[in-house]
């Protein structure tokens, strides 16, 4: 039996071929991504696929004639069409325990580099000079603030755990996770409109979805405080980049910390990069050895466990 991996960010793939090449299956990978035509070549005669940025769309899973199982390396899978999977009878499966605490530690060191300016004040030493780096106004401390929370999955909840240490108001949005939820956890669940409306900062832990692409835009913006710390550890396409950066120059967002970005990489003559008040990372909150290797362990094993026909967890198109 033939396992594709479409592409991936890892050196090698010794972990995945340690657990499935004892069992007799064969591995066929590219590590960068390809196009539409080849990742079709690759995964025709694939029995799983395992992938992780790669576009898995419905024209390469049209092409898939023996595939039992798509795993995600990660948490989201918005680059997989999970209805043309679905019509197909092909169940996609992702890594839903992963990087938890990786991330929601990296929301908090954004957080606070923004409120404290830590980059900031770490260049202008480095460039020779003493002193504040920004206005006073700009040094904040989490007590007095109201952070806003979009998202109460495992990573959200991760995140509002950790703020209570700080002592400042938690909001949280969530329409699919019930109030008593929320409450339970010390937060405050309120409507996206409050939550935008009434947080100093804004944090983002939502996946990629129809209803949420965007979801940060101009008309969005103009709902929130000036002043506003956007926090974005989730998906790129939350953000409308254009209202983004309009918002930084004008001083309406008065800083932003972002892992992710739309488009990836960030184009290198992008404004975002020049500004001082932005501090921008590689799309790298989830990494750490133990949780990559949790990763590539699990994605491995729900495709040997596919093609054993066992039960699957994790299935997220509802295919069983």
């Amino acid at each position: 039996m033939k396992i594709a991996i479409t592409d991936y960010s890892f050196p090698s793939l010794e972990i995945e071929e340690s657990i499935l090449r004892p069992l007799g299956y064969s591995i066929a990978a590219w590590k960068e991504r390809k196009s539409t035509a080849e990742l079709s070549t690759l995964v025709a005669d694939a029995d799983a696929v395992i992938t992780q940025f790669a576009s898995v769309n419905a024209e390469v899973i049209s092409s898939m004639q023996r595939a039992q199982v798509i795993v995600r390396y990660g948490i989201g899978v918005d680059n997989v069409d999970l209805e043309a999977a679905k019509s197909r009878g092909i169940p996609v499966c992702n890594v839903p325990d992963y990087c938890i605490d990786e991330v929601a530690d990296q929301t908090l060191a954004f957080l606070l580099a923004t409120t404290r300016q830590v980059v900031t004040n770490c260049v202008r030493n480095r460039e020779g000079s003493w002193g504040l780096a920004t206005a006073l106004e700009e040094m904040r401390a989490l007590r007095d603030m109201t952070i806003g929370i979009v998202g109460f999955g495992r990573i959200g909840r991760e995140v509002v755990s950790r703020l209570h240490a700080f002592k400042c108001r938690v909001l949280v949005h969530d329409p699919v996770v019930a109030s008593s939820e929320i409450e339970l956890a010390g937060a405050k669940p309120v409507s996206l409109q409050e939550l935008l409306s009434k947080s100093d900062a804004i944090s983002l832990h939502c996946p990629s979805l129809a209803q949420t692409r965007g979801m940060i835009n101009r008309d969005s913006l103009a709902i929130t405080k000036r002043g506003l710390i956007l926090i974005n550890v989730a998906r790129g396409d939350l953000v409308d980049s254009d209202s983004l950066t309009e918002a930084l120059r004008s001083g309406h967002i008065s800083a932003a910390a972002l892992d992710v970005f739309a488009p990836e990489p960030i184009p290198t003559d992008h404004a975002i990069l020049k500004m001082n008040n932005v501090i921008v990372a590689s799309h790298i909150a989830s990494c750490s050895v133990p949780a990559v290797r949790n990763l590539r362990e699990t994605a491995a094993n729900l495709a040997a466990m596919a093609l054993r026909g066992e039960s699957l967890p994790n299935v997220v198109n509802g295919v069983r």
